[in-house]
């Protein structure tokens, strides 16, 4: 037997890595999530609050701009605590893929890279759907949770299939 063969190479990594790669990732964008949110709900961190991200909504094209500021705060606020914690990961997963895609579109035009590019938008899509459809790890809350115990692939996919539905259908509501 060949010593490059998969049978005798060692094993490199450990499900700890891994696991621990994906805590770092869920905290990562858990926490950039939820600070963003916060801006928008409580207008935290140099945010606009209600209002503000109301007005801006507005000028996009939303209608009832206070009432999307709310929805869009929420959800990245408490998605984005969720999946840092790993509570609910497919569900958490796609709010934020779902929040970011429209987030995607109202930038859309101004190229790739910053400032006023895309960059930023598309990394966080990538990996909220990364996290929706690996799971969320052993250190993670949906541990304790029977039926995400064993995270499946049908569950991830099925989630980011629902954020991007959802985020269509906002889109769709957009001017």
């Amino acid at each position: 037997m060949s010593s490059l063969s998969p049978a005798a190479a060692p094993q490199d990594s450990s499900p700890h890595a891994y696991d621990t790669g994906l805590l770092l990732l869920r905290l990562a964008l858990g926490a950039t999530m939820a600070v963003h949110g916060a801006q928008k709900l409580f207008g935290w961190f140099g945010g606009g609050g209600l209002d503000g991200t109301g007005m801006f909504f507005e000028s996009v094209g939303y209608p009832a701009g206070r009432t999307m500021a709310l929805i869009a705060a929420v959800t990245e606020t408490f998605g984005g605590l969720a999946l840092a914690i790993g509570l609910l990961t497919p569900l958490a997963g796609a709010a934020v893929f779902g929040t970011m895609l429209n987030a995607l579109a109202v930038k859309w035009g101004s190229g790739f890279f910053g400032p006023e590019g895309v960059e930023y938008e598309v990394l966080l899509i990538a990996a909220a759907a990364a996290l929706t459809l690996t799971g969320p790890g052993r250190y993670a809350a949906d541990r304790f949770l029977p039926v995400l115990r064993s995270h499946r692939l049908r569950y991830g996919a099925a989630a980011v299939v629902l954020g991007a539905v959802v985020a269509g259908i906002t889109l769709l509501i957009r001017n």
